[in-house]
């Protein structure tokens, strides 16, 4: 599986011209996305409206560009301001048909990587649906006051208020082609009726924020990486910088890998790199690397390894940076909905 992202990656992202290979591909997937869509938005088709309001931080692109984290905080941030977000999510490999309320504690392989994370990381009510308007009913009964969605975007049977695209300001959109050319959803035009585009990894510069525009702005946001904490028994904090001057083991199973490990490398470790694929079910076999070096890995991977971890496994929590005035516009944003709505 990772051998396959390996390939897609290079295929998506490299400056080749093999992926013009797949283009017939990509214009069938381009149409019938695109008169899905107007479907929806003509009424065609109906979309399931919820009581509360609702808020989709989403990719126009497959694989990680940190919306999770861009979730998390502003959940955890709406919270401090005495509003009760639900968060919304399809689960990847979740072993349901129907809605599910998800905890700290729910078994991964039943509701997915992700949901346990949020879960763990905001103590909020999380649900796992595949239809995604179902597990919004779900948390409507929860005593919510707005729904934020964690993926999406293009799940256009649930109503939206408010829309956030998470870009990676390395990777961009790829070569900007769509599915299976490219690593594009829906095309770069749909950026343009979005409200909010966020530049995950981009510094404060008006060149990198003019590349990709949203209908109402275009911000900043940085991964900040936290103290380590151990996910063994006892689940300690340590600093980062105490693992500076030996070598770690730095392993990552989510959409791009590299930018974990470029995160390590800036804080000074000396990193032996282990990628495995997105979303992958880990094993005590996949850690045999014959000696008892330290093992550092996204809250992601870490709750997928708590059965079996020993002193060597730590977790490295990221925080979300904004601007203040950026970050407090799009939490005055979306507070004002709530307000509006209730």
């Amino acid at each position: 599986m990772r051998a396959l992202e390996r390939r897609l990656n290079a295929l998506w992202y490299g400056k080749g011209s093999a992926s013009l290979l797949l283009a017939p591909l990509s214009t069938i997937f381009s149409i019938v996305t695109t008169f899905r869509r107007s479907f929806y938005e003509r009424g065609w088709l109906r979309a399931y409206r919820a009581s509360v309001p609702v808020v989709v931080i989403g990719n126009l692109s497959v694989g990680g560009t940190g919306k999770s984290p861009l979730v998390a905080h502003v959940a955890a941030t709406l919270a401090r301001r005495g509003l009760r977000p639900g968060i919304l999510l399809r689960g990847y490999g979740a072993a349901v048909r129907g809605p599910r309320r998800v905890s700290a504690d729910t078994p991964v392989d039943e509701v997915g990587d992700e949901a346990v994370m949020l879960a763990a990381a905001t103590g909020l009510p999380v649900v796992v649906s595949p239809e995604r308007s179902a597990g919004a009913r779900l948390l409507e009964t929860q005593g919510i006051d707005l729904i934020l969605c964690d993926d999406g975007l293009q799940h256009y049977a649930l109503a939206r208020d408010f829309e956030v695209v998470v870009i990676d300001a390395v990777r961009g959109l790829g070569n900007g082609r769509l599915l299976p050319a490219g690593p594009l959803r829906e095309g770069p035009r749909r950026l343009a009726s979005v409200d909010l585009v966020v530049l995950n990894g981009a510094s404060d510069t008006q060149a990198e924020r003019s590349a990709w525009r949203g209908r109402e702005a275009t911000i900043a946001m940085q991964l900040v990486p936290q103290a380590p904490r151990g996910i063994g028994p006892g689940g300690r904090w340590q600093s980062l910088e105490q693992f500076v001057g030996a070598p770690v083991h730095a392993v990552a199973g989510i959409g791009h890998p590299e930018r974990f490990f470029a995160t390590l490398r800036a804080a000074g470790l000396t990193v032996m790199e282990h990628a495995f694929a997105d979303h992958h079910a880990y094993s005590a076999q996949d850690f045999t690397f014959g000696d008892r070096l330290p093992i550092l890995m996204t809250t992601k991977d870490a709750v997928k390894c708590r059965a079996f971890a020993d002193e060597r496994f730590w977790e490295l929590p990221v925080g979300v940076r904004l601007l203040p005035d950026e970050g407090r516009a799009l939490i005055d944003r979306i507070d004002a909905l709530c307000r509006r709505k209730g």
